[in-house]
This record gives C-alpha cells, sequence and structure tokens, in this order.
C-alpha cells in the first residue's frame, strides 16, 4: 500500500524514491510487523485470559508441561494478522507470488484455528482429526501448486546445490513436489510443542534466508551471477518473509522435530516397542535428560543459525 501511494510523490520529493526498492520496504515490513505483535500481545492475552481460551496439555508430555495447562492460546491468530498487514502495507499489491502465499497462509491459518477451537470446546489435545487436517492441507497445496503451474513464466526444473547441470524437469508433478514441501513444512510445525521461545532463533533465521534466497531469485543480475533460476517477481516475497520475521518471535518451529516422530513412531513399530528417544518430538528427548527449557532453546537456536549458514554457503556451488 506504501508503494502505491508515496512513490508516486517521488515526483515532487526525491526521498520517496526509496520506496521503490525492496530492501528499504523488507525492513519496514519486519519493524511493523514486530511492533504489531508487540503491542497487540498483551491485549490479545488479555482476551484470550477473558474468553478462558487456554491451552489444553498433553498427559503424555514432559510433567513439566503440566503448570501451563491454561496459558492462553491461538497466539498464531496473532502472528496472521500481524504478517498480513505488515505484507500489505509494504509489498507492490500487484504481485500474485505474495498474494497466492498470504493466501495458502490465511488458509492453514484457518485449519489450525478450527483445530484449536475443537481442543479448547473439548477440553483435551484431540482437535481437528489428522485425516481432515491432512485433507485440507492438501487442498490447499494443491491449488498453490496449480496456481504456480499455470503461471506464464512457470519452469519446473529444480536446481540442487553442488549439481550444477542437474535441473530435473517435474512438469506437472509439481503440484505434488508442492504438497510434500507445504504438507510437510506445516506438520513440522504443528510436531514442535510447548517450549517458550524455541522458535524465536529458528523462524527468524529461516525467515531472513528466505528473504535473502527470493531478493536474489527475483534480481537478474545477481541471479544469473549466483546462477540461481531468474524467477520475475519473486523479490516481492522479500517483504513477506520480513513480515514473518518481525512476527515469529516466540512461535515454535524446527525442521528436526517432525524427523523426530518420524524416526520415532517407525523405530517403534518396526523394533516391537523400543524407542530411539526418551520422547518424541526431539526437544522432549532433552526434557527428559534433565536439560532446562532454556538450555533446550538457545541450543537448537544455535543449530538453527549453523544450517541457516550452511544454506547460504550453497548459493555459489553449483
Amino acid at each position: 500500500m506504501f508503494y502505491h501511494l508515496l512513490y508516486t510523490l517521488h515526483e515532487y520529493f526525491s526521498g520517496f524514491n526509496v520506496f521503490r526498492y525492496i530492501t528499504f520496504r523488507s525492513v519496514g515490513a519486519i519493524l511493523t510487523a514486530f511492533l504489531v505483535v508487540l503491542f497487540l500481545g498483551p491485549l490479545f492475552i488479555r482476551m484470550m485470559q477473558r474468553f478462558q481460551i487456554g491451552q489444553v496439555v498433553r498427559e503424555d508430555g514432559p510433567e513439566t508441561h503440566l503448570g501451563k495447562s491454561g496459558v492462553p492460546t491461538m497466539g498464531g491468530m496473532l502472528i496472521l494478522f500481524a504478517v498480513t498487514t505488515a505484507t500489505i502495507l509494504w509489498v507492490d499489491l500487484t504481485n500474485q507470488f505474495v498474494w497466492l502465499i498470504l493466501g495458502l497462509m490465511v488458509w492453514y491459518g484457518i485449519v489450525g484455528a478450527y483445530d484449536d477451537i475443537r481442543k479448547i470446546r473439548k477440553k483435551n489435545s484431540d482437535g481437528l482429526s489428522a485425516r481432515g487436517k491432512l485433507v485440507m492441507q492438501i487442498a490447499g497445496a494443491i491449488l498453490a501448486g496449480y496456481f504456480l503451474i499455470k503461471n506464464p513464466g512457470f519452469d519446473g526444473h529444480l536446481s540442487f546445490p553442488f549439481f550444477k547441470d542437474f535441473r530435473p524437469d517435474l512438469g506437472w508433478y509439481y503440484s505434488i513436489f508442492a504438497v510434500l514441501v507445504v504438507v510437510g513444512a506445516s506438520n513440522a510445525v504443528n510436531l514442535t510443542d510447548g517450549l517458550d521461545g524455541l522458535a524465536t532463533g529458528p523462524i527468524v533465521v529461516s525467515s531472513s534466508v528466505y528473504l535473502l534466497f527470493s531478493y536474489l531469485a527475483g534480481h537478474a543480475v545477481i541471479s544469473s551471477y549466483l546462477q540461481v533460476p531468474f524467477v520475475n517477481g519473486a523479490g516481492e516475497v522479500a517483504v513477506f518473509c520480513g513480515s514473518l520475521m518481525g512476527a515469529s518471535l516466540g512461535f515454535l518451529w524446527f525442521v528436526m522435530e517432525a524427523l523426530s516422530v518420524i524416526l520415532q513412531v517407525g523405530f517403534f513399530k518396526v523394533s516391537g516397542g523400543k524407542r530411539i528417544f526418551l520422547m518424541a518430538p526431539f526437544h522432549h528427548h532433552f526434557e527428559k535428560k534433565g536439560w532446562h527449557e532454556t538450555k533446550v532453546v538457545v541450543r537448537f537456536w544455535i543449530i538453527s543459525i549453523v544450517l541457516g549458514l550452511a544454506a547460504l554457503a550453497t548459493l555459489k556451488l553449483r
């Protein structure tokens, strides 16, 4: 919105020319989303407490989590509001990629809110059924994949670090790939549970990496130098990533969480009841070993930073 309202004024005052730059607007989105969460957070918590909307803690979880029962939940709605608001204020509203991402985020937010509401009404940790949740998630991912495929500039080739000439063309199978990525990432977030602040580092690091990747992919000169496929309009996605960076502090995400649960369940079935971890998701394993919650969170932050740097290091490896 600011881009359309203020950039046009650069003809009268050159200072408004800064609104044409994605880097400037990304920083503005970061600060805006952060301030929205910062100022509305206390009000949101009071509203949740007033309407007695609180967490329903799993009885089979770590004993230290039982005291969190009743803690205000549905914080994802505040994050969704902050990201949407900041993105709309700072992005080029004609960019179709941003609207696709926002639409998918809102859809998954609706699924998550419905799941939370069912848990609160039933007063247990059983919300939306796994099958029902999966169907809704897959439907959203398929629509997103179809939208990309029908885009005039669509390129179904995948790029891999370390392999310059290995770029398989998925074609229409790209929609299946989109489902695997989007649904997998969504459930990785769902599996992350209960450690306050675990996502402060990982989401900020991940968002910053995606911000950089999207900016590079949307810049014809830089993408050519780094041998990153150029996607016209992808640069505006950096503004969305900036909004996510600013709004995501305090929320939980880490890829290892999903992998730990998959390994735990699979090994349990194959081995006839044995376990790899004391408890899954992965962070509960360390709590069971006696690690303090802060120790687990900080070390996960460090791992996320290392993985983020590793992702950036692959940019020129072809």
